[in-house]
């Protein structure tokens, strides 16, 4: 029997396991989209300082006790969308991918981010990864035509601005 929880982090979490979600979850979902190397050298605890920062809200996702998926999300970070909530990232474990549980976890976010007062929520998605795009359209949120151009692992990429609207 599934015992799955959704909560905020608390002292008590373990961060370097929380972080192990988004190393697996890089390694798996930007494979091919990012350099080998990279991917390959990220160090565990990597975004352990990440989790600590007092002004992102971070959610986890566990079951029967394991942590297999999280997601932070802030007001907006970018000063043209002040007045919106930001999903600044969303990772599942890789093998809980694809079987609904990241449906479970966004829509845990999108209600806290109204929960907050946003009408208007916004993510940015690598514009190659059209899995999470995929993911990001079903889950009611439609492409604008705002992208912001990143290097990561040396590799110049794009990100696509997606938003979604609540009345």
């Amino acid at each position: 029997m599934r015992n799955l929880e959704i909560r905020y982090i608390n002292s008590e979490d373990n961060l370097f396991k929380i972080s192990k979600i988004y190393e697996e979850s890089w390694k798996y979902a930007y494979k091919g989209l990012i350099p080998e190397s990279f991917l390959d050298s990220l160090e565990s605890g990597r975004w352990v300082s990440f989790l600590e920062l007092e002004d992102i809200n971070t959610i986890v996702m566990t079951e029967n006790g394991e942590y297999i998926g999280t997601s932070s999300f802030c007001a907006s970070r970018f000063e043209e969308h002040q007045s919106a909530g930001e999903i600044v990232s969303i990772y599942l474990m890789p093998e809980y991918m694809g079987k609904g549980w990241g449906r479970k976890l966004i829509n845990v976010v999108l209600e806290e981010l109204r929960k907050q007062g946003y009408r208007e929520i916004f993510l940015y998605v690598l514009e190659e990864n059209k899995k999470a795009i995929r993911f990001y359209e079903n889950s009611g949120f439609m492409r604008e035509n705002d992208y912001l151009e990143d290097k990561i692992g040396g590799k110049s990429v794009r990100e696509v601005r997606y938003t979604r609207t609540f009345e």
